[in-house]
C-alpha cells in the first residue's frame, strides 16, 4: 500500500476522531458528552497520530492532500489543502499528548465546576483549531485555525466571568491579537492581489516579495506569540483556570505566531531586514520578560513570563534563519511548560487558592510528587544538561554564538538565560524549602490518579523528549558545527552564574525587613511601566485632548458664532443692506414703493 495514502488516511482519522465528541451530540440527544469521554477521545487520537509519525521517522514520507476547492472568482482558487510534513507529523502527537495530560488533570481541578462538560468542549475546540492551523497548507485554512484559537482563548480566559479581572484579561487578549491579525490579513490581501494564490508551496519566489507584506507576518506573530510591544495580554491571561493556562502556554495559541513564521519562512529567508527585525525583537522580548519575572510573587505569573521569555528565544532563532531549531524548542518547551502549570495548579488547589509564593514554603514534605516534578520542570526550563530544554536551548545559544549577525542580541539573550536561572531557582526555594509559611489546612492529599498520572507523564516527557526528538525525528543532514570549548559551554556557565546569584540573593533575603526600593526593582515589579504608559497615560492624553478640542469647537461654534459675534455680524450685515438701498435717487425709492405694493397685492390674493 502507498505510504502517503496511509499517512493521509491516519491524519484525517486523527482529526475525525477528535471531532466526534462535538458531532455526535448534534446527531442524537441520547449521546451526551462527559469529561471522561472527551479525555479518552484525545488519548485515542494521540495513539492514532503516533502511527503516521512513526512512518515518517522510518521512511521520511511526506504528503500533500487537497480535499475540496472553493473557486469564487475566475483566476483565484482556495483549495482545502493539508500538508503532512516534518512539522505537522511531529507536532500532532506532542500537542495531543500534552492536551491529554491537561484534560485528565482538569477532571480533578474543575470537578466542582457546574459547567465542566462545556469547559472540556471548549478545550477540545481550542485543540482542534490549533491542529487545523498546524496541518494547513493554505493561508485561508491557516487563518481559520488562527482565528479559532483566538476566539477560544477569549472564552476560556474569561471562563470565571463573574470576576472583573478575568473579563479584562480576555478582552486584553482579543484586542492585542486583533492588532496582529491586521498584519496577517494585509499580507494575505497582498498575496491574493499579486500572486493569485494562498497556497504556501506555490509562493516560491521570495525575491519578488517586498518587505512590507513580510512585516505583516512579523506583526501577526508578535501579537499571537506575545513579543515585546504586544506582550501584556500573556501574563494577564493567568486569570483563566490553570488547565487553560497550561494548554494556552504549552502547545496552542502562543506558539501559533512562531509556527506561522516557520511555515512561511521561505518567503523571508533571503530578506535581511525581516530577519534582523525578528532577531532584535526576540532578544528584547526574552530579556524584558525574564526581567519582569524576577520580582513576581504570583506562581502562575512567574511561569507565564517564562513562557514569554522562551517565545522571545524562538523568535531569535527565526531571526538566525533556523526555523527547524525554533520548532525543536516549541516541541521540547511544550512538555515542561505544561507540567509546570499543572504542578502550580496542584499547589494552588491544595492551598485553597493561594498563589503567592511568599506564603508557601516547606511543601517538599507535604506534596512530594508535585514539588519533585516542579523541580524537574524548572531544571528543564533552565537548560540543565540532558533534560528536554537543554537540547534546544543550548543549540540556539550556540548558533547565536557562532553567527556574525548581532552581538547586541547575543548579549541580551545570554543575560535573559542567566535571569531564567534566577527566577526559577527563586520560585523553587520559596515554594519547596525553608520554613512552612502556609496557614493551618485540612490534610493535603495528592494521591489522586488524575493529579499524579498527568504530572508524572509530562515529567517523563520533560526528561526524554529532547533526546528522542533530536535522535530520531529531526533531519540528520544538518552540517556539524565546530567551536571552541569556551563558546560551547557559554550557556551552561551563564546558567550556573544565575543560579549562584539566586542562591546569594535568597541568603540575603532571609530577613523580615522590607527591602529598599530602587529603580531596577521598580522597573521589574511594575512590568517595565508598560501597562501604565500604554493603558493609562496614552489613553488619558487622547481622551483629554479630544475633550479639549471638542469643547473648544462647541464654544467657538455655538456660544461665540451664534451668540454675541453672530448677532453683531447680523446687525452689521442688515445695516449694510439698509444703507446700500438709501442712495438718494428718486428711481430707487419709486422702485421700492412699486415692489412693496406688488408684494402686498400678491399676498392678499
Amino acid at each position: 500500500m502507498d505510504q502517503s495514502l496511509v499517512l493521509n488516511t491516519l491524519m484525517l482519522l486523527t482529526l475525525a476522531t477528535l471531532s466526534t465528541p462535538i458531532l455526535f451530540p448534534l446527531l442524537s440527544d441520547s449521546l451526551k458528552n462527559t469529561p471522561a469521554i472527551i479525555t479518552n477521545t484525545v488519548k485515542t487520537s494521540f495513539l492514532i497520530s503516533l502511527i503516521p509519525m512513526t512512518i515518517y521517522v522510518y521512511s521520511g514520507t511526506e504528503s500533500l492532500v487537497t480535499l475540496w476547492e472553493w473557486k469564487f472568482i475566475m483566476n483565484f482558487k482556495i483549495p482545502i489543502s493539508l500538508k503532512m510534513d516534518f512539522y505537522s507529523l511531529t507536532f500532532f502527537p506532542i500537542a495531543l499528548f500534552v492536551s491529554w495530560s491537561i484534560l485528565q488533570f482538569a477532571t480533578w481541578y474543575m470537578a466542582s465546576d457546574p459547567y465542566i462538560t462545556k469547559f472540556f468542549t471548549y478545550l477540545l475546540f481550542f485543540l482542534i483549531a490549533m491542529l487545523i492551523l498546524i496541518v494547513s497548507n493554505n493561508l485561508f485554512l491557516l487563518f481559520i485555525g488562527w482565528e479559532g484559537v483566538g476566539i477560544m482563548s477569549f472564552l476560556l480566559i474569561s471562563w470565571w466571568h463573574g470576576r472583573a479581572e478575568a473579563n479584562t484579561a480576555a478582552l486584553q487578549a482579543v484586542l492585542y491579537n486583533r492588532i496582529g491579525d491586521v498584519g496577517l490579513i494585509l499580507c494575505m490581501a497582498w498575496l491574493a492581489s499579486t500572486m493569485n494564490t494562498w497556497e504556501i508551496q506555490q509562493i516560491s519566489s521570495p525575491d519578488q516579495i517586498p518587505t512590507l507584506p513580510l512585516l505583516g507576518l512579523v506583526l501577526a506573530a508578535t501579537g499571537k506569540s506575545a513579543q515585546f510591544g504586544l506582550h501584556p495580554w500573556l501574563p494577564a491571561a493567568m486569570e483563566g483556570p490553570t488547565p487553560v493556562s497550561a494548554l494556552l502556554h504549552s502547545s496552542t495559541m502562543v506558539v501559533a505566531g512562531i509556527f506561522l513564521l516557520i511555515r512561511t519562512h521561505p518567503l523571508f529567508s533571503n530578506n535581511p531586514t525581516v530577519l534582523t527585525l525578528c532577531l532584535c525583537l526576540g532578544a528584547i522580548s526574552t530579556l524584558f520578560a525574564a526581567t519582569c519575572a524576577l520580582t513576581q510573587n504570583d506562581i502562575k505569573k512567574i511561569i507565564a513570563f517564562s513562557t514569554s521569555s522562551q517565545l522571545g528565544l524562538m523568535m531569535v532563532t527565526i531571526g538566525l534563519n533556523l526555523p527547524q531549531l525554533a520548532f525543536l524548542h516549541i516541541s521540547t518547551h511544550a512538555f515542561f511548560k505544561a507540567m509546570l502549570f499543572l504542578c502550580s495548579g496542584s499547589i494552588i488547589h491544595s492551598l485553597n487558592g493561594e498563589q503567592d509564593i511568599r506564603k508557601m514554603g516547606g511543601l517538599q514534605k507535604v506534596l512530594p510528587t508535585t514539588t519533585s516534578c516542579l523541580t524537574i520542570g524548572n531544571l528543564a526550563l533552565m537548560g540543565t544538561p540532558f533534560l528536554a530544554g537543554f537540547y534546544s536551548k543550548d543549540q540556539i545559544i550556540e548558533s547565536l554564538n557562532t553567527s556574525y549577525l548581532n552581538t547586541w542580541a547575543l548579549v541580551l539573550t545570554l543575560l535573559a538565560t542567566s535571569f531564567t536561572a534566577v527566577y526559577t531557582l527563586r520560585m523553587t526555594l520559596l515554594v519547596q524549602t525553608g520554613f512552612v509559611r502556609i496557614p493551618p489546612l485540612t490534610p493535603i492529599n495528592e494521591n489522586n490518579p488524575a493529579v499524579l498520572r498527568p504530572i508524572t507523564r509530562l515529567a517523563l516527557g520533560s526528561i526524554m523528549a529532547g533526546f528522542f526528538i533530536t535522535s530520531y525525528i529531526l533531519p540528520t543532514k544538518t552540517p556539524p558545527m565546530t567551536m571552541p570549548l569556551s563558546i560551547k559551554i557559554t550557556a551552561i556557565v551563564v546558567t550556573v552564574l544565575g543560579m549562584a546569584l539566586a542562591l546569594e540573593l535568597s541568603n540575603v533575603a532571609q530577613t523580615l525587613i522590607r527591602p529598599k526600593r530602587n529603580p531596577m526593582s521598580d522597573f521589574s515589579t511594575s512590568l517595565g511601566y508598560f501597562n501604565p504608559l500604554t493603558h493609562r497615560l496614552s489613553t488619558t492624553y487622547l481622551l483629554g485632548g479630544g475633550q479639549k478640542i471638542a469643547s473648544h469647537l462647541v464654544d467657538l461654534s455655538w456660544y461665540k458664532m451664534l451668540g454675541p459675534e453672530g448677532l453683531a455680524s447680523l446687525q452689521i450685515m442688515a445695516a449694510k443692506i439698509a444703507t446700500s438701498l438709501h442712495t438718494g435717487m428718486i428711481k430707487a425709492y419709486l422702485g421700492s414703493f412699486a415692489l412693496s405694493i406688488f408684494i402686498i397685492l400678491v399676498s392678499t390674493y
